[in-house]
């Protein structure tokens, strides 16, 4: 009896057809500069093209997540959802479009309110996200951001928001717009009691969310080529009847005139907040919103 044996296999061919690598969802093309990323490395990047420097839109608990320290947050004001108050109907019913937005996004609205620290600071942070109905803003958004500015004022912290919104929703009318006055009421009482309120502006913040609390902020911030105007490039050339500026509407252009305060990268943007809340600390001897 031989001591080994050998079994013989048949060795298949492959078809041609799957001759090849598979890279789905390995890989993504930067819309900046058209290079194409490799996933783990822009996860690892926050989201932000390392030829380029493009910022990647992220949703809203990312941005919550990247703010406060070990990424960790008490989410607030969940229960705070939209409804139909004018039975709105367009190409479909609101209530149709709102289950939707929540199924797609899988989130509750447009904002998420968290409570946490940053370094040493108790923060009350809101941060917007696109994919719930373009981030706009209806009577939902408005009371949650009322909500963290009041929150903020009882519990003697920093309020910070992101802002990503194409304005106010139209599916609720006037009561949309009602909301700017409502947050604005509500700022100018945390201003009272000499608390900061740093507003960063994402890609893109335009309309009522614009005209109303992004632009409000003791300190403005947006993030690198932000796109941020009230209304777009025909109707405000339409406007004011004159051909607008190259690169209008740009984070980088609002910044040459003035209308932000600085503009930061995202990796650098924790601790550039984290700085602002220590310098707005150290101005204000009588401050007392950090435990």
């Amino acid at each position: 009896m031989p001591w080994f044996s050998k079994k013989s296999k048949q060795i298949e061919a492959v078809p041609p057809e799957e001759r090849v690598v598979k890279t789905e969802n390995v890989f993504v093309k930067c819309d900046g500069c058209e290079a194409h990323l490799y996933k783990r490395e822009l996860e690892e990047s926050l989201q932000v093209c390392s030829h380029c420097g493009y910022h990647f839109r992220i949703g809203a608990r990312e941005r919550l997540a990247m703010l406060f320290d070990d990424g960790k947050f008490e989410e607030l004001d969940a229960e705070v959802i939209s409804v139909d108050p004018l039975k709105f109907v367009d190409t479909k019913p609101y209530p149709q479009r709102l289950t939707q937005a929540k199924s797609l996004s899988g989130l509750p609205e447009a904002i998420i309110n968290g409570r946490g620290k940053v370094g040493d600071h108790l923060v009350l942070a809101g941060a917007m996200d696109m994919s719930f109905i373009g981030g706009s803003m209806g009577s939902a958004v408005g009371e949650k951001v009322t909500r963290l500015i009041e929150r903020a004022i009882k519990e003697q912290g920093a309020v910070i928001t992101f802002a990503a919104s194409g304005g106010a929703r139209m599916q609720e009318g006037t009561i949309a717009l009602m909301q700017m006055a409502k947050i604005l009421g509500a700022l100018a009482r945390l201003d009272q009691a000499r608390l900061p309120y740093v507003s960063v502006i994402t890609d893109p913040t335009t309309g009522g969310v614009l005209a109303s609390f992004a632009s409000l902020g003791d300190i403005i911030v947006a993030e690198p080529g932000a796109l941020i105007r009230f209304s777009g490039e025909r109707v405000t050339s339409g406007t004011v009847g004159e051909k607008l500026p190259t690169g209008f509407g740009k984070a980088e252009f609002l910044l040459e005139r003035g209308f932000i305060d600085q503009i930061v990268p995202r990796p650098q943007l924790r601790e550039r907040l984290g700085f602002f809340l220590t310098a707005f600390r150290a101005a204000s001897q009588d401050l007392r919103w950090s435990l």
